[in-house]
């Protein structure tokens, strides 16, 4: 009850009512509703923190930045989805915002499509060395349910691709990456492609800010050459899994294109079946099947691996607690 009351409260207050519905329909940083709003950066600074402390919004740091967004997991999660959906589309104040939040998402895809313009050739180049992404991608819809799934994490997610693939079947997904500039363009065509549902911060693939088993499909797609400890990698991301859970790995096969280290960052030449199954292995994991597509030069592997479902009545997340990574990305 007291929870309840204090979420009224803290929303029943024309500034913060006018915050929901804005972190309703994107992800913002302070600067941008300072900008939305036309109030003192203080000012709305302490009515977010009003609102992420009643549970109706949760707060995301990414470096200097930090980012909000409605909340998703607290007991007044639907709360806040209620009072954002009573809001009448025709208030003059909002449609004022919304506008106002249509000229932040217009300069987020200018800034995403200049760093797109400025790197395409790079990626351009390796993505001719191996079959078209739509055939990988036909490949891997085939691994994830269309429905049953609840969570996902896409490791390394770059652009955003894989949650935008897997978002209109899943529940929650959430795409990591150490790059601000990849992640900016992953928001972009996130919003363009609707997926409220999907979300992307700032991590790093060996420690995952995600409580343990709390996964039921992670991806590491085109990561793992870029991994000075693959096997590291592998082992985090099978820690997230919950029993009965999938790990999907996309990468190279062995090759010897030794120009792709030396011009691109990659850290490996591609991966034998035995190394990756043997990782998976090690982590607690019972690899699955392995698909091979020949490319010109390069093939493209599909490794599969599944945390082992607990023994009926056991707890899950049991025998995989880790008191020391429990925040979630919310």
């Amino acid at each position: 009850m007291d929870d309840l009351l204090n979420a009224l409260k803290a929303a029943a207050e024309p500034t913060r009512l006018r915050l929901l519905v804005l972190c309703a329909h994107a992800e913002l940083s302070v600067t941008e509703l300072t900008h939305i709003l036309g109030q003192s950066q203080p000012r709305v600074s302490r009515h977010l923190k009003l609102l992420c402390d009643a549970g109706l919004l949760r707060r995301f740091r990414e470096g200097i930045w930090a980012f909000y967004r409605l909340a998703e997991r607290t007991p007044t999660a639907e709360l806040a989805r209620t009072l954002v959906e009573s809001v009448p589309t025709d208030d003059p104040v909002t449609s004022l915002d919304l506008e106002r939040l249509e000229v932040i998402r217009r300069g987020r895809q200018e800034a995403a499509a200049r760093y797109f313009r400025e790197n395409a050739n790079r990626w351009h180049e390796i993505r001719s060395l191996y079959v078209p992404e739509a055939e990988v991608e036909a490949r891997l819809l085939r691994l994830v349910p269309e429905t049953g799934v609840e969570d996902l994490l896409d490791i390394g997610t770059g652009t955003g691709r894989m949650l935008e693939l897997f978002g209109p079947r899943v529940l929650r997904a959430v795409g990591i990456d150490t790059s601000r500039e990849m992640l900016a363009v992953a928001r972009v065509n996130l919003e363009k492609a609707g997926l409220r549902n999907c979300q992307v911060r700032l991590a790093d693939m060996y420690q995952v800010p995600l409580p343990t088993a709390s996964q039921d499909v992670v991806l590491i797609h085109q990561v793992l050459h870029y991994a000075d400890d693959p096997a590291e990698a592998i082992a985090e991301g099978a820690r997230l899994l919950k029993p009965g859970g999938r790990l999907i790995v996309v990468d190279f096969a062995m090759h010897e294109l030794e120009y792709l280290r030396t011009q691109h960052a990659h850290q490996r030449l591609g991966f034998e079946d035995a190394a990756v199954t043997g990782w998976m292995t090690a982590a607690g994991l019972t690899p699955g099947g392995i698909e091979h597509l020949p490319g010109k030069p390069l093939t493209v592997s599909i490794w599969t691996a599944e945390r082992p479902a607990l023994p009926a009545g056991e707890a899950a997340g049991h025998e995989f607690s880790d008191s020391a990574k429990t925040g979630y990305l919310q």
